[in-house]
């Protein structure tokens, strides 16, 4: 029989070797993913799509005086002829509003998630009421207005951004101390409501409720020169974003409640300008949740095939352990057929999961490998009793492979230190190993194949000369 070094490092090879199949059960699992995505989004987009609002502000017209040129005609004294003379004059003319940022602003968003189905792909949106209490200052208007301009204060008007007006449903109505004003879309063609408010001056207090469907994140702007901000929801997994983080949150498997609380000084707008700030709070801002779907089963099939190449490592490792007691080496094709299944596994897993969901496809999938291999291992292998060993080996495999894929914080540590034990115990199994081959007389039995024949009238048994 060939050393057992000899053997380890062609079984070691043919681990390496597995990586080619494990790349193309990647690809096809990458291909899945882009396709379910693919799905989300347009599922997604088509409700509605990420949300986000900006808003509400206050648009106070503004006209003023501008010189500008005329030319009219005069009498020349000098020739009695009429000449075009151009002089500057002063013409009324509308001028950049001031834009007002409320003073107090109070946003609650309140969620409800719902599942969409396209195919085999189920899409999580949600619908949402947003709520808004909220005041301006509009003595501070004046201070944004230079010599001879004047505020047309009846036609103020209330603005709210958007990020799409289709996802506009439910509830749409604002008060102003009680009265309801009507709303419109935006006239500048932008996505949003405005509302004509009249003099605001005489108003105290705005309250605006606004229904509207939404997928993947949420999103909103302080706009308050105190800003508290509650979304809460019935999805049990959240991920915050954005430029601020909730002071305080609560999140269970019945949903999750977060809280912002931002002073105007952390944002980079006045309360009072001559222009537009909507797309600088937007890009510099905005924060909010996304509906984060974690570890879904194309994200455990990908990190499966990641450490397929470790577990099947260790099924190679523990056949050629228990093989090496049996005098029966195992082919490498044998090894090659080993790995394949395995490779498959992940294949089975992702398929089945895409209709019976993870944890069915995965007990499934992993105990059809498991007796496939087990019964190679009695029947292909010849192992015997030590078929048991190769079944208890492959069941602590996958056992540990589960733990990992459901826990992708602790995905790291459960495989290393599973490699650590693997390890450990193979260099406890092999401490007694002569890795040079045995030097007991006998004929040389190779790793595969028919064993030598005595040459040259040797006796049979009689030991190899030494090298």
């Amino acid at each position: 029989m060939r050393g057992t070094g000899t053997r380890f490092l062609i079984v070691g090879l043919l681990a390496l070797l597995m990586f080619i199949p494990l790349w193309f059960v990647s690809a096809i699992i990458d291909d899945r993913t882009r396709l379910s995505e693919q799905t989300i989004r347009e599922v997604g987009e088509e409700w509605g799509g990420s949300q986000l609002l900006s808003g509400p502000v206050l648009i106070l017209p503004v006209e003023g005086p501008v010189q500008v040129p005329e030319t009219v005609e005069v009498n020349d004294p000098a020739t009695g002829q009429l000449r075009a003379e151009t002089r500057m004059v002063t013409e009324i003319r509308a001028m950049a509003p001031v834009i007002l940022l409320p003073e107090t602003f109070e946003l609650t968003l309140e969620t409800e998630s719902d599942i969409r189905s396209r195919g085999i792909f189920d899409v999580p949106v949600y619908g949402a009421e947003a709520r808004i209490a909220f005041d301006f200052d509009t003595d501070a208007a004046s201070g944004q207005l230079r010599p001879g301009e004047r505020i047309l204060w009846d036609a103020a008007s209330l603005r709210v951004t958007v990020t799409a007006n289709r996802a506009l449903r439910g509830n749409a109505e604002l008060l102003a101390d009680g009265r309801a004003i009507p709303l419109e879309p935006r006239a500048d063609g932008q996505p949003g409501i405005a509302a004509a408010l009249g003099d605001p001056r005489e108003i105290g207090a705005y309250d605006l409720t606004l229904g509207f469907n939404g997928a993947a994140e949420l999103s909103a702007t302080p706009m308050g020169r105190t800003s508290r901000v509650t979304i809460t929801s019935d999805w049990p997994h959240p991920s915050f974003f954005g430029a601020f983080l909730p002071d305080d949150s609560e999140i269970s498997d019945a949903g999750f409640s977060a809280t912002w609380t931002i002073p105007h000084l952390a944002r980079p707008l006045p309360q009072a300008a001559r222009s537009d700030t909507d797309l600088t709070a937007r890009a510099t801002s905005a924060f909010g949740v996304r509906y984060f779907q974690p570890n879904d089963f194309y994200q455990k099939a990908w990190r499966a095939a990641r450490y397929g190449i470790l577990f099947i490592a260790l099924t190679f490792l523990t056949v050629l352990l228990i093989e090496g007691r049996t005098g029966k080496p195992t082919h490498p094709v044998q090894y090659i057929l080993i790995g394949l299944a395995q490779s498959v596994f992940v294949l089975l897993m992702v398929s089945y999961a895409e209709q019976i969901g993870f944890g069915a496809a995965y007990a499934l999938s992993a105990g059809a490998t498991t007796a496939l291999l087990t019964l190679f291992g009695a029947v292909g292998l010849k192992l015997g009793r030590r078929t048991l060993v190769l079944a208890a080996m492959l069941g602590i495999i996958y056992a540990v492979l589960y733990l990992i894929l459901r826990s992708a914080d602790y995905a790291l540590l459960a495989g290393s230190t599973l490699a650590f034990f693997a390890l450990a115990l193979t260099m406890i199994a092999t401490r007694n190993e002569d890795w040079y081959g045995p030097a007991t007389a006998g004929p040389r039995r190779p790793w595969f194949g028919k064993p030598k024949e005595p040459q040259n009238g040797e006796p049979e048994g009689t030991p190899p000369p030494p090298a």
